[in-house]
């Protein structure tokens, strides 16, 4: 990743952005603080004068507000340059809801319900017999190869283009089945104004996640102002064909690449070119990714959010199946790496709860 020569650009996308009808209006109101000011002026606020206003005053803020700080004052010893600033946030967990499982499985499940016509063997046969009967769960309990066979069925043997007609039309209409909210309300408010003050502090922000790159490129601008090309995810192997003299590339039923664990500093490293100064995650899925963000050289800010709010959202670290936090969370206590603790963190959860 090179400097921002298409600042400009990128602002005005944001802004045509913030008037798109689809953009809820506490998106609008971040896009337009980040379009306010070009990247790099470490200086734009809201107008409160607290770029985060949905944490509460304490320690987690307070190093994160540091860190934002010292990398982008000039003249400071901890200053970095704009093109050096890379943030890199895990999605499922870290900036929007993944309980009671991963938003992509409810999308995997609809698929297969859509697809059984078709394939009536699927009515007896696992995993897809559990998920016709509205056991989400299983796609839990069958691990990363059962999750792997459904992709395969169900995203590929198509081209890229309508793959990404599927996932706008469905994240278009689809619910969170605790809250009835469509799913791209279910996003964290003080992770947008984080990413948000991040942006217009000179940071590029990547989204590095477990989940299907292709699944989260249709919709990630809109809703968390992170264009496509700074999406890195898991992807089935993609193949360039003429389809009636049309060139087309087209989804494969083989995996290519999986983005997760230790595969997340390979993917970053792949996409950015650079080693972040910071990164936010989760679960253990994120460990790989923020020790290699924390040894590097000058600051770094490793943070991790921990789920402790069961009223408000959930409550789930050790024992987990769906964004199980162990290993990390201890290796956060020995590094001294920022924990956010919901709970005591958030003043509030979702951008549709009061202020």
């Amino acid at each position: 990743m090179h400097a921002r020569p298409g600042a400009a650009r990128a602002g005005c996308a944001r802004t045509a952005d913030a008037l798109a009808p689809g953009v809820s209006p506490a998106r609008r109101a971040l896009l337009a603080l980040a379009a306010a000011a070009p990247f790099g002026a470490a200086s734009a606020q809201p107008a409160s004068g607290d770029p985060l206003p949905s944490w509460h005053d304490g320690s987690a803020k307070a190093r994160i507000l540091a860190f934002v700080e010292a990398v982008s004052k000039q003249d400071g010893p901890d200053f970095v340059p704009p093109a050096e600033r890379v943030a890199v946030f895990d999605n499922d967990g870290t900036l929007w809801a993944e309980q009671p499982v991963y938003v992509q499985a409810f999308f995997v499940a609809d698929r297969v319900r859509a697809m059984a016509a078709t394939r009536p063997e699927w009515r007896t046969k696992e995993p897809y017999a559990s998920l016709l009967r509205g056991d989400l769960r299983a796609l839990a309990a069958g691990g990363e190869k059962g999750l792997a066979q459904l992709v395969m069925a169900t995203h590929a043997g198509m081209s890229a283009e309508r793959f990404a007609g599927l996932v706008e039309d469905w994240i278009a209409t689809a619910r969170h089945p605790k809250t009835g909210r469509p799913f791209t309300e279910m996003v964290y408010a003080p992770m947008l104004e984080l990413i948000a003050h991040l942006h217009a502090s000179g940071f590029g922000c990547w989204i590095v996640s477990g989940g299907g790159i292709e699944f989260m490129r249709p919709w990630t601008e809109r809703v968390y102002g992170i264009p496509p090309e700074r999406v890195i995810g898991s992807s089935v192997k993609t193949r360039f064909e003429l389809r009636d003299g049309v060139p087309t590339p087209m989804r494969l039923p083989e995996i290519d690449f999986i983005d997760d664990k230790a595969g997340k500093p390979v993917g970053i490293h792949r996409h950015v070119g650079r080693r972040p100064i910071a990164a936010f995650g989760n679960s253990d899925g994120d460990l790989q990714m923020l020790q290699w963000t924390a040894a590097g050289l000058g600051a770094r800010l490793a943070a991790i959010v921990r789920y402790t709010d069961a009223e408000r959202e959930w409550a789930y670290d050790r024992t987990s199946k769906v964004g199980r936090l162990d290993r990390a969370l201890d290796e956060a206590d020995a590094r001294g790496w920022t924990v956010v603790d919901i709970r005591r963190d958030w003043r509030r959860v979702f951008p549709f709860e009061p202020r």
